[in-house]
């Protein structure tokens, strides 16, 4: 019913900069959280950052004060723009979203995902 679309991945040298879009189509009523999580080989995933439709940012330790998620809800979309990246930084990023959205049994809210976009940064 819902699909995330996340685009905007790539390779960068270290000190460089991306910017990560996420866009939320299907029958949606609502979202709630949206959110940034990245995997790194062997390591599970983790929380970057998420925001609600009026609250500010939350970020990891490691990315606080480098990154920045925003929103726009008329879209349905979230960014995550990334400054002063670090080899540390390359994962696959996946976008996350609880949605309230309106099957054919009814509205009710969920969590769903996209299928993720590389990051790789270069030393």
């Amino acid at each position: 019913q819902v699909q995330l679309v996340e685009s905007g991945g790539g390779l960068v040298q270290a000190g460089g900069s991306l910017r990560l879009s996420c866009a939320a189509s299907g029958r949606i009523v609502s979202i709630n959280r949206m959110a940034w999580y990245r995997q790194a080989p062997g390591k599970q995933r983790e929380l970057v950052a998420a925001t609600t439709s009026g609250g500010s940012g939350n970020y990891a330790d490691s990315v606080k004060g480098r990154f920045t998620i925003s929103r726009d809800n008329a879209k349905n979309t979230v960014y995550l723009q990334m400054n002063s990246l670090k080899p540390e930084d390359t994962a696959v990023y996946y976008c996350n979203a609880f949605v309230l959205a309106d099957p054919f049994s009814g509205k009710r809210w969920a969590d769903y995902w996209g299928q993720g976009t590389q990051v790789t940064v270069s030393s």
